[in-house]
């Protein structure tokens, strides 16, 4: 499916409140947070020219996210963000002080980061943010995990200390027990996705994101013609579209949504011109992409800042991990997860077949992001025909051939 964006609103200014979250400032006050982090680095931008001719493109860049912050995917910037965040206004409110990101490892903020506890639901990658982020300054975390998780993510996310709490049923029911729970407990749900009345906490997390791209603008020598973002409630997609938005203004680029098939909430908003739940039939492998319902906060960025809209399917996923792993000769190896590859599965499917829509073509310069590593080892082993291991293996092997 594909839809180019025709709501009212396309190409409008942000929302006051969204262009604030967003923004510059926004950005700013993420890079300085991640300055105190301990293993902050800027994640990789790779080039594939070996794609980028056979799609017959200018240039093709790949963000990879599958390291970043020892935790494999993009969300380890929004909830531990997040997080910090929730305990400095917390401090500054009890100490009757302004407390900043030095202060974090003062006993007296420790204290009261201790009687604080946070909670939120989670396909898997989120949840780890936030519970790592908890773990850091000392806070307790609950996460809520439905069904559809697999054991080898809840052990990922527990092992910073986490209490884990089993859902029945998919990701929406997970947000709706985890708002629940933590309402009757007093805990503070730090939520990648938005509802009405409960907007702040998810732009923070988005506010996260922005670092992604401002890394990659600086990394790039020229800005992008072309951005595919995969989405799942929209929060990524959203932070990278309005962050593009704001910098670039009229300059900036022709920016995708891409989703699954199976689990397409964003097209379906794009469709109906506000957030709508689909149907839940079956599931996708893009695993971390299985939401019903677009987040009302990243929706109204998308329907300003998106172009288009568009699914892939579930081969087309696959068939992205496994090109990413054993790619063309001269371009880098990279590891990408179930949902990691989708943006490069849409911009392969849009190149043949909707290059009248959007353009793509020789003189295009286009970037991707791989928004996840193998965070699930033994489901990327299945999908791909190889371990994540292997693939690394085969990439030194390749480095010390040349």
């Amino acid at each position: 499916m594909f839809l180019l964006n025709h709501n009212v609103l396309h190409r409008q200014p942000l929302d006051q409140a969204d262009a604030e979250t967003l923004g510059i400032a926004g950005s700013d006050t993420v890079e300085r947070f991640l300055a105190r982090r301990d293993n902050h680095r800027e994640t990789p931008l790779h080039t594939l020219p070996a794609l980028a001719a056979e799609l017959g493109l200018g240039a093709l860049h790949v963000k990879d996210e599958g390291f970043r912050l020892g935790l494999g995917s993009f969300k380890a910037l929004g909830g531990a963000y997040a997080v910090f965040r929730l305990v400095l206004e917390e401090a500054s409110r009890s100490l009757g002080r302004p407390v900043d990101v030095a202060d974090l490892h003062q006993p007296d903020v420790r204290a009261i980061a201790a009687t604080m506890t946070v909670a939120c639901a989670t396909d898997g990658n989120h949840g780890r943010s936030v519970a790592q982020g908890a773990q850091l300054v000392g806070a307790r975390a609950a996460i809520f995990v439905h069904a559809g998780v697999s054991e080898e993510r809840v052990a990922a996310i527990a092992r910073y200390g986490a209490e884990m709490i089993r859902v029945d049923g998919n990701y929406d029911d997970s947000v709706r027990q985890a708002a629940q729970v933590s309402d009757e407990n007093g805990w503070t749900v730090v939520s990648d996705t938005s509802w009405p009345g409960y907007e702040r906490i998810p732009g923070l997390v988005m506010q996260g994101y922005t670092a992604i791209v401002r890394e990659a603008l600086r990394q790039l020598r020229e800005p992008p013609t072309h951005v595919f973002v995969q989405a799942g409630v929209g929060g990524i997609a959203a932070a990278v579209a309005g962050h593009l938005a704001i910098v670039l203004g009229d300059a900036r680029p022709t920016f995708v949504v891409v989703e699954p098939a199976r689990a397409a909430c964003v097209f379906a908003a794009a469709q109906a011109g506000r957030p709508v739940k689909v149907a839940h039939d079956q599931s996708t492998v893009m695993a971390m992409l299985e939401c019903y319902e677009a987040s009302p906060v990243a929706w109204r960025v998308l329907a300003r800042a998106a172009d288009a809209f568009m699914t892939v399917d579930e081969d087309e996923a696959i068939a992205g991990m496994r090109r990413l792993a054993r790619p063309a000769a001269g371009d880098p190896v990279i590891i990408a997860g179930e949902s990691g590859g989708v943006g490069l599965a849409g911009l392969i499917r849009a190149v043949a077949d909707n290059q009248a829509d959007l353009g793509p073509d020789g003189k295009s310069r286009v970037l991707v992001i791989n928004t996840e590593g193998a965070t699930d080892p033994h489901r990327y082993a299945e999908l791909v025909g190889m371990s994540p291991a292997d693939v690394l293996a085969g990439k030194m092997l390749a480095g010390a051939n040349l």
